[in-house]
């Protein structure tokens, strides 16, 4: 079996914001824009890996999704517990103070943590936690 992680999903709330952060700030491609005010699909990636993506999508527009789940999910990124990812650079230090020169929120500045990684963490502008691991 010959399976690869292609693309996963992280909501948004203001596709403006999430664009100037995920393009701007962590240095993404974006690969697709579509849709139009609050309900655009955007699709970034990491420069030079045409194979691995984010799609950052509107949470509620899925029909079958219901009114009480839309209202847990508004809540649950407002409180930053519904979307996270983790991302990994060669060099941590520089990554993070690029991304927190970005007037990111930082969460965690970088830590040795007792699990043996290296890691620091930051909230996109929807809420969602974007934790950074040193590769080693």
């Amino acid at each position: 079996m010959d399976i690869s992680i292609h693309t996963t999903t992280l909501p948004h709330d203001d596709p403006d914001a999430s664009l100037v952060f995920y393009r701007d700030v962590l240095g993404f491609e974006v690969c697709s824009d579509v849709g139009q005010g609050r309900m655009r699909w955007i699709t970034v990636g990491p420069a030079g890996q045409p194979g691995t993506s984010i799609l950052l999508a509107p949470p509620a527009a899925d029909p079958g999704i219901s009114e009480d789940e839309r209202r847990t999910i508004t809540e649950m990124m407002a409180k930053g517990t519904y979307g996270w990812i983790l991302l990994a650079t060669p060099d941590l230090d520089a990554t993070f103070e690029k991304v927190q020169a970005g007037d990111s929120e930082v969460v965690q500045e970088p830590t040795d943590q007792p699990y043996g990684v290296r890691d620091c963490a930051f909230r996109d502008p929807a809420g969602n936690l974007i934790r950074i691991q040193e590769l080693r």
